[in-house]
């Protein structure tokens, strides 16, 4: 039986009331288990159905359930627990009591390096393009603090509340554009000069790849002059032009370069094998990933084989690109892996139920082990009923 869940955040738990909630997704959409969020980083969310507010600004870099002192003991980097669980209760613990009752099965929804609160209060740990200046909303897969730090987060979450499974988002490094508020670009950077902005060359980085053998030094001096020119023209230029479909391929000209690149896979593998190792064995553990994930260093078929599987992202995606990805998720992932697709319920990317349906379509193929739904609090109560009329045959 596939697992069906949906994205969701505690407090639309708090705000609607878990017997609401079970009912919308359980009765209405069909569904037979949540994707809480147990740790997220700031926004702005409207919330059409809550009836306490139209709008909601989370705390940046919190988590969302009671941690055990223990295992964070001398770690450099602490959590903070967000106010809406002190104050509201621990919404997690609530669905593991029901789950154990016959209620939805529970998935934690764990964002992992996107944190500017803990960036901020730890420079040494986050990213750093190619002119030393820190990225504060990426701690970096190489630094042994932000490591440490996932690594508590992950075996707390599943040996203290046991879920079915947890989901780790940005377990990698992240990209340069969209991932920060008030954004400002008037270059025009183009797909590859984000890509050159998100390249990672801290002294954690450089350190790592250097106990790999690859020296990252001359990869830096290059793209810095790169990332120069780009700032010194007039009007943007693309440099490569078939960016990022030709992906690291586009590089081999530059063999330090391209070397540099090859190996900045490790430290996500290894983080994610490390994460499968610290969890609880009875929880799964998969990752949430994209289209072009291998952006962020995220290399689906080596993850495959360190963590339990993959949720792959549908977003923004025509019909028969989404059954592309999929093919291609369960060959990289292998037959024996769990392979889930995540669909965004937003409009106008999803117009209706129709086009819902189209697009699920080969997710319910029988080599699918899962389908993920975003956002069960951002969007209105009859989008529900759109799930329940895509899932039927």
């Amino acid at each position: 039986m596939q697992q069906l869940s949906m994205w969701t955040y505690p407090w639309d738990v708090q705000d609607l009331g878990l017997e609401t909630v079970e009912r919308d997704l359980a009765e209405r959409a069909g569904l037979n288990m949540i994707s809480l969020a147990t740790s997220y980083h700031a926004g702005r969310f409207l919330q059409p159905r809550s009836p306490r507010r139209k709008a909601y600004f989370p705390e940046d870099g919190t988590i969302y359930f009671k941690p055990t002192p223990s295992r964070w003991a001398g770690l450099a980097i602490q959590p903070k627990v967000a106010d809406v669980i002190t104050q509201g209760g621990d919404v997690l613990r609530d669905l593991v009591r029901r789950r154990e009752a016959g209620g939805l099965g529970v998935s934690c929804w764990t964002v992992c390096l996107h944190n500017t609160r803990l960036g901020m209060l730890h420079p040494q740990a986050v990213t750093r393009n190619a002119f030393g200046d820190a990225n504060y909303y990426n701690l970096c897969p190489s630094h042994p603090d932000a490591r440490a730090y996932v690594r508590a987060l992950v075996a707390d979450i599943s040996h203290s509340y046991r879920p079915d499974r947890i989901e780790l988002e940005s377990p990698s490094f992240m990209g340069f554009a969209h991932e920060y508020h008030h954004e400002k670009d008037g270059v025009g950077l183009t797909p590859e000069d984000d890509f050159l902005l998100s390249l990672c060359f801290c002294p954690s980085c450089l350190a790592r790849a250097a106990g790999a053998g690859i020296d990252g030094e001359p990869a830096r001096k290059l793209v810095r002059q790169w990332i120069t020119e780009t700032c010194e023209r007039a009007v943007p230029q693309r440099r490569f032009p078939d960016f990022p479909a030709s992906g690291l391929e586009t590089f081999r000209p530059w063999p330090e370069l391209h070397a540099y690149l090859d190996w900045r896979f490790e430290p996500v593998t290894s983080l994610v094998a490390e994460l499968r190792e610290v969890a609880d064995p009875r929880t799964a553990v998969v990752i949430i990933d994209l289209k072009d994930g291998w952006l962020g260093g995220c290399d689906l078929a080596a993850l495959g084989k360190v963590c339990d599987g993959a949720i792959l992202c549908a977003y923004d995606m025509q019909v028969a690109d989404v059954a592309s990805l999929i093919a291609a998720g369960r060959a990289a992932l292998g037959a024996e892996k769990f392979l889930g697709a995540g669909y965004r319920l937003f409009y106008p990317e999803m117009a209706g139920p129709d086009m819902l349906a189209a697009k699920v379509k080969p997710a319910l193929a029988s080599d699918v082990d899962g389908i993920n739904f975003y956002n069960y609090g951002l969007i209105p109560a009859a989008r529900l009923d759109w799930i329940g009329v895509a899932r039927r045959p």
